[in-house]
């Protein structure tokens, strides 16, 4: 059955999200992890959530049927972690440490490094409810 997007999938992303995005976010093991790998390592971790992501819905979410709805896998796997980047942030920002404006990259970094985490909490939580 073809469904689509919708605000009880988005919220079941944020409440994923921030399940797991939370008790790593007050790691100051998490902000330090943001503030020291290198870029490749940190392209490296972003490339490991996507492709988890992709693996999860395509097995659960998808049940592996994506070849009429390509699209809409695609756009799971990119709102997904958009959501998940946006609860991040906000939850290091709530923490004061998301210093956007004047460390972009650290908070870029920052983001990335949880939600990797995060993004695998939310795509769990959204296939509670399966296509």
């Amino acid at each position: 059955m073809l469904r689509t997007f919708n605000t009880e999938d988005a919220s079941q992303i944020f409440v994923g999200a921030f399940a797991l995005a939370v008790p790593i976010a007050f790691s100051e093991e998490a902000w330090r992890l943001g503030a020291t790998l290198p870029t490749i390592n940190l392209l490296m971790l972003f490339g490991l959530s996507v492709l988890f992501l992709a693996i999860y819905s395509y097995q659960s979410v998808f049940q592996k049927n994506i070849r009429t709805r390509k699209w809409s896998f695609i756009f799971r796997l990119i709102i997904a972690y958009v959501i998940t980047a946006l609860v991040v942030a906000l939850v290091l920002l709530c923490l004061d440490k998301l210093p956007l404006f004047s460390e972009p990259l650290l908070s870029f970094k920052r983001i990335i490094v949880i939600a990797m985490p995060a993004s695998m909490g939310a795509i769990v939580v959204d296939s509670f409810d399966k296509e």
